[in-house]
């Protein structure tokens, strides 16, 4: 049987069921310049060669603008 999020997240971690850890999100975004736009995030994701899904949690991030790590981690504690 599969697992079923309800809480409006699906496909926000790895592909596997688990949600994105923001370990894992700050390795993927390692270099980032900040400040730092959304499309700034995916970009540098995208060189770091994260996965399709870690590309598309950024992207679903409810802010457009990042003054820092905290910031983003902000803002994937609220996508969760």
């Amino acid at each position: 049987m599969a697992t079923h999020q309800t809480d409006g997240t699906a496909g926000s971690g790895q592909g596997n069921g688990k949600r994105l850890s923001p370990i894992e999100l700050q390795k993927h975004l390692k270099g980032v310049n900040y400040p730092a736009s959304k499309v700034d995030l995916v970009q540098q994701a995208q060189h770091n060669h994260a996965s399709d899904e870690v590309v598309q949690t950024i992207r679903r991030l409810p802010a457009d603008s990042f003054n820092g790590p905290k910031d983003v981690m902000k803002a994937l504690g609220q996508a969760h």
